[in-house]
């Protein structure tokens, strides 16, 4: 068994591969270079996996590259992949998520972008048709850029619904569909906003990332600019479960691949003031859904003043589970023991944008 780790720069992507039990790592690197990789996805529902890359270069602009021998070659069209209908406006700044379909269809690739719209591929991620239905939903006059941009960060596709799938975004909220995309609703009720008059709008939330399990796929964590919330109720409601972190700002969140209720994120001290609380590197672990957490730090370091972004941290599907997660200083940390321990497996890289891992 081969652990394949994908790892999203501001100056390209970097592959690391361990065929040892993740005892150590191959890294190879930059590919892409001098891009902007905020989005990778690793597609196995096929025999063979398919990388996806979300790349922006400064002279060409934002494309999707697509790799199904592991990141030896890539292909991209020559045309852009992903681009707006001109009777939109809009030119696409960069791609933000790549997330596959469910495994009932195997073809289905999505890509949530900026400005905040949702696209859909029908081919594996080659190219891509905007959702219209999202597009021109009534409240996306009133979305606002986050501090890192106007975009769709998340994408859920339901793992056994057809047609359902989740979205979130900074800054306007949780929008589901349940007619694959023609019609959405606002799924917003629980979260407090901090930046605007009402505190509890219907829409408008500066939501930093989302995520479910497939074994609970009606149970959502969520981590918001001042918040840390779940819902038990598909997303219907919210409740807060940041008591017991040191902070409720923070960008990640993520969920153990075989336990729904274990999840983990990377607190910082504030909007302001984006370091982990007294320098300190810890991932924090619930084992109960939010109900209490403990900090996690045996191989990380204390005087660290680096953030973690909303996806520079992800599991892999391996036994027992693999944690990672990347700095905006370019470090990159591994758990093979489903975060009770850490050790580097890259250093000195550019800026992490993006991590992504899975068993090939």
């Amino acid at each position: 068994m081969a652990v394949l780790l994908a790892i999203g720069t501001r100056k390209g992507l970097w592959l690391a591969t361990s065929t040892d039990g993740r005892a150590s790592w191959e890294l190879t690197g930059p590919h892409h270079p001098m891009t902007e990789v905020y989005a990778v996805g690793i597609d196995v529902r096929r025999g063979t996996p398919r990388l996806l890359a979300g790349v922006t270069s400064e002279h060409y602009g934002p494309s999707v590259a697509t790799s199904d021998d592991l990141g030896a070659s890539w292909q991209e069209p020559g045309h852009a992949p992903i681009a707006f209908p001109e009777d939109t406006g809009e030119a696409l700044a960069r791609v933000w998520q790549l997330a596959p379909g469910p495994a009932g269809e195997p073809d289905v690739v999505y890509a949530g972008v900026e400005p905040s719209a949702l696209f859909r591929s029908a081919d594996g991620g080659r190219t891509y048709e905007l959702v219209r239905g999202l597009w021109d939903h009534p409240h996306r006059e009133h979305w606002t850029p986050g501090g890192g941009g106007k975009a769709i960060h998340t994408v859920i596709p339901h793992p056994a619904t057809a047609g359902r799938i989740t979205v979130a975004m900074s800054a306007g909220g949780v929008y589901r569909t349940e007619d694959g995309g023609a019609s959405w609703q606002a799924r917003n009720t629980g979260i407090k906003a901090v930046h605007v008059p009402d505190p509890y709008p219907e829409y408008g939330h500066c939501v930093h990332k989302v995520a479910t399990h497939p074994q609970a796929p009606e149970r959502f964590y969520a981590q918001v600019h001042h918040g840390v919330y779940r819902s038990d109720d598909d997303a219907a409601s919210w409740r807060s479960i940041a008591e017991g972190l040191p902070s409720d700002f923070g960008f990640p969140m993520v969920v153990h691949p075989r336990r729904p209720d274990v999840i983990y994120t990377f607190p910082l001290v504030a909007d302001m003031r984006r370091f982990p609380p007294d320098a300190r590197c810890r991932v924090y672990r619930s084992e109960n859904a939010g109900e209490s957490w403990e900090a996690l730090g045996p191989g990380l370091p204390d005087g660290f003043w680096a953030g973690v972004m909303r996806d520079a941290m992800c599991t892999d599907d391996a036994e027992p589970a693999g944690v990672y997660f990347g700095s905006r200083t370019g470090d990159v940390y591994a758990s093979r023991d489903e975060g009770d321990s850490w050790r580097l497996v890259a250093s000195h890289l550019p800026d992490v944008l993006c991590v992504r891992a899975a068993t090939v």
